[in-house]
């Protein structure tokens, strides 16, 4: 099974992705590079496919012919993890008030 990168959604990989697939649940472009099995933000081009053309917006729609969905466990639900590692590091680092004595 894959996931949605966006909110974490449980796709099927057999599922028959086109251009204007979107997520069952968030609504999000499936067929977009954060949904590839090829996205690495920390790669050149941010994509492994080597003969892959540049995307400009990474989380829309596109052409690529590399497109794969991703598996499961990789980029799942990553704006929700980020969002709680924030604000878990926000609640850490709050200020607390000094005290008095």
């Amino acid at each position: 099974m894959s996931a949605c990168a966006f909110c974490g959604t449980t796709l099927d990989e057999r599922m028959r992705i086109v251009r204007d697939s979107a997520c069952p649940d968030c609504g999000r472009d499936l067929r977009a590079c954060v949904q590839c099995r090829f996205y690495d933000p920390h790669v050149h081009n941010k994509c492994r496919e080597p003969q892959a053309e540049w995307v400009t917006d990474r989380d829309r729609r596109n052409f690529c012919d590399h497109f794969k969905l991703n598996p499961a466990g990789r980029g799942a639900g990553t704006q929700a993890r980020a969002e709680s590692a924030r604000k878990k590091l926000d609640d850490l680092f709050k200020s607390k008030e000094p005290d008095s004595g």
